[in-house]
């Protein structure tokens, strides 16, 4: 299994951030992902999409993406450019849903305590070390297993099907 690395500057969010806060509802009947994109993280970061830039990185709590199962979610953090979402827990239908959007997701308990916004961290998927580079901070995370890595590095479920399936 090939090696995923991601390193971005932090966005740090606390617990229970769901999907009504990531994408409120009233946007949900626009028709196009760039339409929706201003309003990503509208419920707890209104300048989210402004502000964010492509690798970077959301540090959370507990319990990330709770809610309803709202896959718009997902995407649209990955439309916004984020590299990876490191949090000390996920709700169970986010991460699947935001692993079939090729979103990668890292648990990792202690992280929210080891960094700050703005620092700079960096994640090895083959050492499951998540390395805080602005305070020279070394944690464990989660290791994923190869079934998932693999749904990443293909670039989302669908892919994956269709590379595992010969299809395309």
């Amino acid at each position: 299994m090939k090696e995923l690395v991601v390193k971005g500057k932090v966005w740090k969010y606390g617990d229970n951030i769901d999907t009504d806060a990531i994408i409120p509802g009233k946007y949900m009947g626009l028709k196009t992902l760039e339409e929706q994109i201003p309003h990503t993280m509208e419920g707890v970061d209104p300048s989210f999409s402004d502000k964010v830039q492509a690798g970077d990185v959301i540090v959370a709590r507990r319990n990330f993406g709770c809610g309803s199962s709202r896959e718009t979610a997902a995407t649209l953090i990955k439309a916004c450019g984020v590299s990876a979402i490191i949090a000390e827990s996920f709700s169970r239908i986010f991460f699947r849903n935001a692993i079939n959007q090729a979103l990668l997701l890292v648990e990792c308990k202690g992280i929210f305590s080891a960094v700050e916004e703005g620092d700079i961290v960096e994640y090895a998927s083959s050492s499951g070390v998540i390395t805080n580079i602005t305070k020279s901070v070394k944690l464990n995370a989660a290791s994923l297993p190869d079934f998932l890595l693999g749904i990443l590095q293909d670039g989302g479920a669908i892919e994956n099907f269709k590379r595992r399936h010969r299809i395309g």
